[in-house]
């Protein structure tokens, strides 16, 4: 974004000169522009955002894209590692009536996860990934998606300040190679996915080869998706 939009926003959000002088200084020190805001335009939504929440990223948009173009609306869909839960308020948008459940183990974004999921009478739930969740759903989940972290540890100081300093750790780091809680949730998702269910995790291109390995190890049959124009991966699972 130019300058001059996020000055635009900023001036947009109060009309009093002592608080948006407060806003620039905020901004000026690093922090993401959403936060700041509130919120955070994603896929055609206003995803509501508060300070210490993972900022729904514009590419994360294709993982939407892929998910809801696997099913229809009645699904039962889980948001793991949800975060703000844009992904999953994201399909709802698209896919109309669903039965959304939206997972994080930090109690700020189950928060924030909790108002962008209730209008579609979506649930939040605290905990760490599939221990949230209801026994019931286990066998008959057909949307199964998860922007997990999955930037390797090393990687952590390379990002913007914005990620970095401001968003929580544990939506950022995935461990060693990035990969350490994809592993845990392919472990896990034939548990609970329906028959004809489907595991999407975004992930980066040079992960994919090891992600497809994952999935051939757990009994998914998997394949990759990417969308250049957006710098998007999505590594996809089915039971085989």
């Amino acid at each position: 974004m130019f300058a001059e939009d996020e000055a635009g926003l900023l001036l947009s959000a109060t009309d009093s000169w002592p608080e948006l002088e407060v806003l620039i200084a905020r901004r000026e020190a690093g922090e993401p522009l959403e936060t700041i805001l509130g919120w955070a335009e994603f896929h055609g939504l206003r995803i509501a955002v508060e300070p210490g929440v993972f900022v729904p990223r514009r590419r994360t948009g294709f993982l939407v894209t892929e998910a809801a173009g696997l099913e229809s609306k009645g699904c039962v869909v889980v948001d793991l590692c949800c975060g703000s839960g844009a992904v999953g308020a994201a399909i709802g948008s698209v896919l109309g009536e669903i039965e959304l459940y939206a997972v994080d183990i930090d109690p700020v974004a189950v928060r924030c996860a909790a108002r962008n999921v209730a209008p579609i009478g979506g649930r939040a739930h605290q905990g760490d990934l599939f221990d949230a969740l209801p026994a019931r759903l286990a066998g008959r989940v057909d949307l199964l998606v998860a922007n997990a972290p999955y930037v390797p540890t090393h990687a952590i100081g390379q990002l913007p300040p914005e990620a970095r300093d401001h968003e929580p750790r544990t939506a950022l780091d995935g461990g060693p190679d990035g990969l350490d809680v994809h592993r845990r949730i392919v472990a896990a998702a034939t548990t609970w996915l329906a028959p004809n269910g489907h595991l999407l995790l975004e992930t980066s291109s040079g992960q994919t080869a090891a992600g497809l390995a994952m999935l051939s190890a757990h009994g998914l049959a998997g394949r990759v998706a990417t969308c250049d124009d957006l710098g998007a991966t999505v590594l996809i699972g089915a039971p085989g």
